[in-house]
C-alpha cells in the first residue's frame, strides 16, 4: 500500500517549522511573565509599607527608584542584546527581575528595600527592551505582523498577576512564599522550556555603540510613544479621580475605570495583528487614534456612569494597538540600528509614563481634569496624523 503524499505532508512538521513556532511561543511567554510579575508587585506594596514601618511620603520616594532604574537601564539595553543576544540578555535580566521581586517580599531595611526596588526597575527596563527586539526578530522571521499579540500577552499577564498572587495569599501563604511560588515557576519555565527558542543574537547589524541619541523621525517616533504611555498613565492615575469628582461615582466603583480600560486593551491587542494585515498600518493607526480620542470625549461628555465606563472601554480599544505598531515601525526604519532605536523609543515612552501624569496633575490643578482629558484626546489625534509620516520611514 502506498502512502498518501498529501496526508504525509499535512501530518509532518519540519524541525525548522517547529523551531519557528517555538520562537513565537518563547516571546509570548516573556511578555506574559513581565506582566505577571509587575502586576504581582502591586499586591505586595501594602505588605511592604507595613513591614518597613514608613509613611506614604517615604514609600513614595522609595518607589521612585523603580522608574529611575528603568530609565537608566533602557538606553543601554539595546547594546546588551546586540553584544550578548536576546537569549542571554533575557534569561539574565528576567532572572534578576524575578529574584528582586522575591526580595521585595521580605526585606525589612529601607536601604535593602531601595536597592531591591532599583534592581527591580533596572532589570524590568532591560527585559522590556530586549523582549521587543526579540519580538521584532520573530516578526521578520515569520514575515507577518505579530507585535500586537505579543503586547496582548503582557496585558493578560498584567490582569492575572495580581489575581494569582492574591489567590495564593488567600490560601494562607505568606507574601514571601506566594511570591516565590510565582517567580520560581516563571524562572524554571523560562530556563527549562523557552530559553532555547530565544534568539542567540540581538540584531541584524553590527552596531557597537552603547547609545545613540534619537533624532529626526526617530525622535518623533519616541515622542509619539511618550504620548501613548502618558495617556495610559493618565487613565491609571487620574481616571478614578475623574469619575469621583465629575461623575459623583463612589470611590469603590470609580476604580473600575482602569479595570475596564485594561480589559479593552488586552482584547484589542489580541485582534490587532489581523487588523494590520487586513487594513494596513496607516489605516489602523489613523482609525485607532480617532477611536481613542472619541473615547476620551465620551468619558468627558457622558451623562451617566455607565456611559463614562463605556468611554474608557472605547479609549482602551482605540489605544490598544498604537504602541505595538509604533514598535513595529521602529523595526523597519533605516535611520539608526534597530536595537538602539528600540532602546530610545522605549526610554522616551517610559518617560511619558513617569512624568506625564504628574505634569497633567499641575494642569488639572490650574484648570480641571476636563482640560487634562481634552488635551490627551487632542494628542491622540496628533498621533494619528503624525503616523502618516512615520509609515514612510
Amino acid at each position: 500500500m502506498t502512502s498518501n503524499p498529501v496526508t504525509t505532508d499535512m501530518t509532518t512538521t519540519s524541525p525548522e517549522t517547529a523551531k519557528t513556532t517555538g520562537h513565537g511561543h518563547a516571546t509570548r511567554f516573556v511578555f506574559l511573565a513581565l506582566g505577571l510579575a509587575i502586576s504581582a508587585w502591586a499586591v505586595l506594596v501594602p505588605y511592604a509599607k507595613t513591614r518597613l514601618a514608613v509613611d506614604e511620603a517615604v514609600l513614595g520616594l522609595l518607589l521612585l527608584l523603580i522608574g529611575s532604574g528603568a530609565i537608566l537601564s533602557m538606553p543601554f539595553a539595546g547594546w546588551l542584546t546586540s553584544r550578548y543576544g536576546c537569549r542571554r540578555t533575557l534569561v539574565v535580566s528576567t532572572t534578576v527581575f524575578m529574584l528582586s521581586l522575591i526580595a521585595l517580599a521580605f526585606v525589612s531595611s529601607p536601604w535593602s528595600f531601595g536597592i531591591s526596588l532599583f534592581l527591580f526597575g533596572a532589570s524590568s527596563g532591560v527585559v522590556d527592551v530586549a523582549m521587543n527586539i526579540q519580538a521584532i526578530l520573530v516578526e521578520k522571521e515569520r514575515n507577518r505582523s505579530m507585535m500586537s499579540g505579543f503586547h496582548g500577552m503582557y496585558s493578560i499577564g498584567g490582569f492575572f498577576g495580581a489575581v494569582i498572587l492574591s489567590l495564593l495569599l488567600k490560601t494562607g501563604l505568606s507574601p514571601l512564599a506566594a511570591t516565590c511560588c510565582l517567580c520560581i515557576t516563571l524562572i524554571v519555565l523560562l530556563m527549562a522550556v523557552f530559553a532555547r527558542y530565544l534568539f542567540p543574537y540581538g540584531n541584524e547589524g553590527k552596531s557597537r555603540s552603547f547609545f545613540v541619541f534619537p533624532k529626526g523621525s526617530i525622535l518623533l517616533l519616541g515622542l509619539l510613544c511618550f504620548i501613548m504611555y502618558m495617556g495610559d498613565g493618565v487613565v491609571l492615575d487620574w481616571g478614578a479621580l475623574f469619575m469621583t469628582t465629575t461623575k459623583a461615582v463612589a470611590p469603590d466603583t470609580a476604580g473600575l475605570a482602569f479595570a475596564v480600560f485594561s480589559v479593552a486593551i488586552s482584547t484589542g491587542r489580541l485582534f490587532g495583528d489581523r487588523l494590520v494585515e487586513w487594513l494596513g498600518i496607516r489605516k489602523v493607526m489613523t482609525a485607532s487614534s480617532i477611536i481613542a480620542a472619541a473615547g476620551f470625549v465620551c468619558v468627558m461628555a457622558a451623562p451617566s456612569t455607565i456611559t463614562a465606563f463605556a468611554g474608557f472601554i472605547i479609549v482602551g480599544l482605540g489605544a490598544s494597538n498604537l504602541i505595538p505598531i509604533l514598535f513595529s515601525i521602529a523595526s523597519h526604519q533605516r535611520i539608526m540600528p534597530v536595537n538602539l532605536a528600540i532602546s530610545s523609543v522605549t526610554t522616551l515612552g517610559y518617560l511619558g509614563l513617569l512624568v506625564g501624569p504628574p505634569m497633567m496633575g499641575f494642569i488639572a490643578h490650574a484648570s480641571s481634569l476636563y482640560a487634562v482629558f481634552g488635551i490627551i484626546a487632542v494628542l491622540m489625534i496628533f498621533v494619528g496624523i503624525a503616523s502618516r509620516k512615520l509609515h514612510n520611514l
